[in-house]
């Protein structure tokens, strides 16, 4: 059953993008012409090798890094106007807390930073722990949870600005394989809930699969766009679902499309 979204709202529109670095070496092709189109509550997934672009590509749609070519548009605006707007939250690798900072007032940061009232900053830090299953801890500091407590305090801290876009980056590929997978399907469970659009980078076949409504295969260097892949599956999915045909054949054209680019190959 495929998910419903609305399918004639673009979120994010890459046209021939390319990006081209300078270094004292000479040129680094990060990018080469990408072109791609996310629509309103889709989950993306971009996989491939390291080095192949896809979480400069994630830095180009949040306006950290800036293309050399083509085009990109968020909500109809360039990047750098989304990043004004604040259309977007981004979860980072490492979940990036201040150590001297509770939980809540981790959360509360950049709401403190907009300027929002104390009363509007506590509600929403509140809800969204809530959300990620975190109510109880708000007065606990960050070296006092567990990775993935911590990483799910750097997601209620990118929802709690309520963007429409959510980008992450890795944000569970340090932790073990077990949190992992609970993770996954509290992002899913947290997805479906928020109707958010999520572009996610990932090294994981599984996670790909399991979390996606699309994957973005990408070769190595310069990062290009293989194949978009559809997984269809029911949007209350369990992780059973991974021992399904349906699912080994989705990931088994991910896999053959990582082939095609030569990302198993040895530099």
């Amino acid at each position: 059953m495929s998910l419903d979204t609305d399918q004639n709202e673009i979120v994010v529109q890459v046209d021939n993008l390319s990006l081209e670095f300078t270094t004292s070496d000479g040129p680094v092709h990060a990018l080469s012409d990408i072109n791609l189109d996310i629509r309103s509550g889709e989950f993306i997934s971009l996989i491939g090798p390291s080095g192949c672009g896809k979480t400069t590509l994630l830095r180009v749609i949040a306006d950290l890094e800036t293309h050399s070519a083509g085009d990109i548009r968020i909500n109809g605006v360039s990047p750098a106007d989304a990043r004004r707007q604040r259309a977007y939250g981004y979860v980072f690798q490492a979940p990036a807390l201040y150590p001297w900072r509770t939980v809540r007032k981790n959360v509360m940061l950049p709401l403190e930073i907009m300027g929002l009232p104390r009363a509007d900053q506590q509600e929403r830090a509140a809800r969204y722990l809530e959300m990620v299953n975190l109510t109880g801890f708000e007065n606990k500091y960050p070296w006092q949870l567990s990775g993935g407590m911590q990483q799910r305090v750097s997601i209620a801290r990118a929802l709690s600005v309520e963007p429409d876009l959510l980008l992450m980056d890795e944000p569970f590929g340090a932790l073990d394989e077990i949190t992992r997978d609970h993770l996954n399907q509290q992002l899913l469970d947290l997805w479906r809930k928020t109707g958010k659009t999520v572009v996610f980078v990932t090294h994981s076949i599984p996670e790909a699969v399991f979390l996606s409504t699309r994957v973005v295969v990408m070769s190595p260097r310069p990062g290009k766009i293989i194949d978009v892949i559809p997984c269809v599956f029911d949007k209350d999915r369990t992780l059973d679902v991974r021992e399904t045909p349906a699912f080994l054949e989705v990931a088994h054209r991910v896999r053959e499309g990582l082939k095609a680019g030569h990302s198993y190959d040895d530099d």
